[in-house]
């Protein structure tokens, strides 16, 4: 297949390098990037940089771009918005675009039971808020996340976040009444036989856990993604998630599902609950809600919600006006083109496309996701399943150096995700994957 990407310098060029130099000298070295690569204009599934190479984003600035970069409609609703006021702050005065995202989200999102919204700037600041919910409304202090969790890098979601380096370290003491309880990775827990046991045993785990170490009397809340996104593209086994809903109604603990990135079509539902039936009592969204702005929301039980005393949750920025603008076109575009289509379209192609790339490729041990969230998980040694980080390190740098952005994700850094915006083309697809593909065979050599 002839390509329609050109690379016209070496990566990064010399406009990229000289940024770079700057950036160096200025900006925190705490601040993670994956690529050198300095963005001049991004459309579609598409980034342009400031010396005019191309590249096929598979990145979506990590499950940010659902919509595609620069999506017209979104532009044109931010355009018109910041024309007309950027902030007045919501505690000030009220404006309707805030009213709208709060209406459709509580009709989109699982649950028939009446509900509130509250809108954010980041999905940190949405998790934050609703472990506050849930110890106000329920009166009780602990709160249980999840092995491989990934929740943010505030006090609290970093200590909810289950993996020390680079998230926790030096940064203690952490938020305390915080408790870790087993996910079920069944790639990495063969011991059990068969990914049923594999959940039933991680639910009586997590049983234990709630009645003998802590009491059921003082837990709160229960926090988990539906499919674990940093941690590694984990898709529980499929009596998982209901079991453990049951767990919390028979307790009275909040369940809160962290649907930042899994949610706004990326799994091929609106929301990955959906796939399970499973109605969480609090939902946290984020990222792609905004099309590119930062907003992020929880939306709940009115009752969980209505229990905080007024003044408890807000913010100066929270719910800005613009960027209500944008999450409220983005919601209308999602359901009026059928996103969840795409994305199960999308994820189908990318899923067989990763089976066939592993009855060829050695590097990888298995292939997962739901929808248009699909992995591969590298491994050195698939009997052993030892985690090939390195090899995934070096298929990234391969893969951006020839006109495809990728990320890598993982407990151990060894899993190669897809997160591409679910407005790519057919041809991006092909050429990303062929891409990808190459990719591998240089990292596995």
């Amino acid at each position: 297949m002839e390509s329609t990407i050109q690379i016209k310098t070496s990566i990064p060029g010399p406009r990229s390098k000289k940024l770079l130099d700057g950036w160096q000298e200025s900006v925190a070295s705490a601040l993670p990037r994956t690529t050198p690569i300095f963005v001049s204009r991004a459309e579609g599934a598409t980034i342009t940089d400031v010396d005019e190479n191309q590249f096929i984003d598979f990145a979506g600035g990590i499950a940010v771009l659902n919509v595609g970069s620069a999506h017209p409609e979104v532009v044109a609703a931010v355009q018109e918005q910041a024309a007309s006021f950027m902030h007045t702050c919501v505690h000030v005065t009220l404006y309707e675009h805030y009213l709208r995202v709060a209406e459709t989200l509580a009709r989109l999102t699982p649950g028939d039971f009446e509900k509130r919204t509250l809108l954010l700037n980041s999905g940190a600041e949405a998790v934050e808020n609703a472990v506050k919910v849930a110890r106000n409304a329920t009166g009780r202090p602990a709160v249980i996340a999840m092995q491989n969790a990934f929740h943010g890098r505030t006090l609290m979601t970093m200590t909810l976040t289950g993996k020390a380096h680079p998230y926790r370290q030096g940064f203690g003491p952490l938020a305390p009444e915080v408790y870790r309880a087993p996910f079920p990775y069944f790639y990495r827990m063969q011991q059990y036989g068969d990914p049923d046991a594999c959940a039933r045993g991680r639910i009586a785990e997590i049983e234990r856990l709630i009645e003998v170490e802590i009491g059921s009397e003082k837990v709160a809340a229960v926090i988990a993604e539906p499919v674990q996104g940093e941690g590694g593209f984990i898709v529980p086994p499929e009596s998982y998630l209901p079991m453990l809903a049951e767990v919390c109604r028979d307790r009275g603990v909040v369940l809160i599902f962290d649907e930042i990135q899994t949610g706004m079509a990326r799994t091929g539902r609106m929301f990955a609950a959906e796939h399970w039936g499973v109605e969480p009592d609090l939902i946290v969204t984020a990222k792609s809600l905004g099309g590119g702005l930062p907003i992020a929301a929880v939306t709940g039980r009115a009752e969980l919600m209505d229990a905080v005393q007024p003044g408890g949750l807000g913010g100066t920025f929270t719910g800005n006006p613009v960027a209500c603008a944008a999450a409220r076109k983005v919601l209308e575009i999602m359901e009026r083109d059928d996103y969840p289509a795409q994305s199960r379209a999308i994820g189908e192609k990318v899923h067989t496309r990763f089976e066939e790339l592993a009855g060829r490729h050695e590097l990888i041990g298995e292939v997962r996701g739901l929808g248009g969230m699909q992995a591969i998980e590298l491994v050195s040694n698939r009997d052993r399943r030892t985690p090939a980080s390195r090899e995934a390190q070096e298929a990234v740098e391969y893969a951006y150096r020839h006109g495809l952005i990728v990320l890598r994700t993982g407990a151990y850094g060894n899993v190669l995700r897809f997160l591409a915006p679910l407005v790519i083309t057919d041809a991006q697809l092909d050429e990303g994957l062929e891409i990808l593909d190459a990719a591998l065979s240089h990292a596995g050599n």
